[in-house]
Formats: structure tokens, C-alpha cells, sequence
């Protein structure tokens, strides 16, 4: 409780509310990645407990689905214009993908020199079995109603048509993405160059390219935006035990997921 009078001899300290983005972002059939319905709490917490001077977002993400990085992204704009308070996000790892989506929520973005940002683009990806059964005597037998049910069958042949109706799935997603890109970033993007393909970058090159506004670490740049008094609350989900120890079916196939997700820009134990 704060006491009026003692507030004028002993000024409260500013805060700054912490928010992790921390793994892959998935819906709700993944339990250990981010998700709105996950965040929801937190991010709302972060924002309305007390008065915070500032919301920094720790994001360390390899992407994942893109509805899901557009709710949260949404409601950490929501909130910021609502309560007013600056938002910034600081990359560790990767911010890639759907995780620089997230980046993208804040008004500015910060890097390690040796962080990953861009790979702004949308993927899907499988395997094709239908010689391997064919040389081991399988037939495979499908039936459907709705001729397009088994697009993209494993088991069968790529057809032409199936990848033509696979990317007029994948190109509206890729838009959407680079428009969100494009309204946070504005003017800071470098021009004349396409910065849309997939590509990504280390963290210097992506300050550069206007991916990112600078080289920063979150403790001594809130320090240096609001002075050496200012005080952390770290805001995060809560995990079962079991998860949190890596001791679940669930979180060992997780924990092997996000593995993939983030070597796939070089980084990962």
C-alpha cells in the first residue's frame, strides 16, 4: 500500500514488467509452446499491475504458427495502447519467423550482436514415402468424398495441383506477415532491398537492414532509459512440474521439437 505523504520524501521506483517469449509458438494441442490462450494472463499482468514505465519482451523463438503470433502480437498492441506504455522487445537466441513477428509488436527492437532476426516467410514441410512403399509391394488405399481431401498424401505422388493449392494457402499468410512487418517497421526498413524471402540475419546486420533499432541487452537499456533505480518484475507462464522437469512424454517431445526449430538458424545445444 502507498502511503501519500511518505511518497513525496521516499518516490516509488520505476518498473519495468519483463514478459518471456520463450520456445515455440503453438496452438493449443502444444502444451509446452506459446500460445495467446497461454499468454493471455501474463501479458494483461504485465501490463495493468501497477504503473509500469515500461514492458520489455525477452523473446527467444524460432516462429511457429502464425495465428498464434498474430493473437499475442494483437494483444500486446492492444494493451500498449490502451495503458500507454512503451513496449521493446530484446532478441536473444533467434527472433525468427513467427518470433520476429512478436518482436515486431514492440515500438522498438533490440539485439545481441550474435542474435538471429528475420526468416520473415511461411513454410510447410513433409516428406514424400511413395517409392519406398512401392519397392516394398504396399499399396496404398484411400478413399475420400471431396476430391481435395487427400491433398498432399505422403504415400502418393506429388501432384501439381495439390502445390498450386498448397500456395494459395501459404501466399495470403506471407502477406499478412509482411504487412505487419511493414506497419511496425515504416520507414526503418532499408529500401530498395527485399528483406521478404525467408533470409535472416546476425544481430548487427539486422540493426542495418532496419530489422532491428539497435545493439542492446534488456537490464542496461532500461537502466539507461530510466535510470540506475529501476526495478524488474519478471512475468511468465506457469508450467506443470512434471513439465518443468522435463520428466513427461509431452515435454521430452517438445524439448526435441524446439531443438530442430532452433538449430535451424545454427543455434541449440
Amino acid at each position: 500500500m502507498r502511503i501519500p505523504f511518505l511518497s513525496r520524501f521516499f518516490p516509488p521506483r520505476p518498473r519495468v514488467a519483463v514478459v518471456r517469449l520463450t520456445g515455440a509458438i503453438g496452438g493449443a494441442g502444444r502444451a509446452g509452446g506459446l500460445s495467446d490462450a497461454a499468454l493471455a494472463p501474463v501479458i494483461e499482468r504485465a501490463f495493468r499491475r501497477g504503473t509500469p514505465v515500461a514492458v520489455a519482451l525477452a523473446i527467444n523463438s524460432p516462429g511457429g504458427s502464425p495465428v498464434q503470433s498474430s493473437l499475442i502480437a494483437a494483444r500486446i498492441r492492444r494493451l500498449a495502447d490502451e495503458t500507454g506504455v512503451p513496449v521493446h522487445a530484446f532478441v536473444e537466441d533467434v527472433a525468427a519467423s513467427g518470433g520476429y513477428w512478436l518482436a515486431c509488436a514492440a515500438d522498438e527492437i533490440w539485439a545481441d550482436d550474435s542474435s538471429i532476426l528475420g526468416s520473415i516467410g511461411v513454410i510447410s514441410a513433409g516428406f514424400g514415402f511413395h517409392q519406398l512403399i512401392e519397392r516394398w509391394g504396399i499399396e496404398r488405399r484411400v478413399h475420400t468424398a471431396g476430391r481435395s481431401k487427400s491433398t498432399l498424401d505422403p504415400f502418393r505422388p506429388q501432384k501439381p495441383e495439390d502445390v498450386e493449392r498448397l500456395h494459395r494457402v501459404l501466399d495470403p499468410i506471407h502477406e499478412a506477415f509482411k504487412r505487419h512487418v511493414t506497419a511496425r517497421r515504416g520507414t526503418r526498413l532499408a529500401s530498395g532491398r527485399d528483406l521478404f524471402t525467408g533470409e535472416f540475419w546476425a544481430g548487427r546486420q539486422a540493426v542495418e537492414l532496419g530489422l532491428a533499432d539497435g545493439i542492446g541487452h534488456l537490464v542496461p537499456k532500461m537502466k539507461q532509459l530510466h535510470g540506475d533505480k529501476v526495478r524488474f518484475e519478471v512475468y511468465g507462464m506457469r508450467r506443470p512440474l512434471l513439465r518443468r522437469l522435463g520428466l513427461s512424454a509431452e515435454a521430452l517431445f517438445d524439448a526435441a521439437e524446439d531443438r530442430a526449430a532452433f538449430q535451424r538458424f545454427g543455434t541449440g545445444g
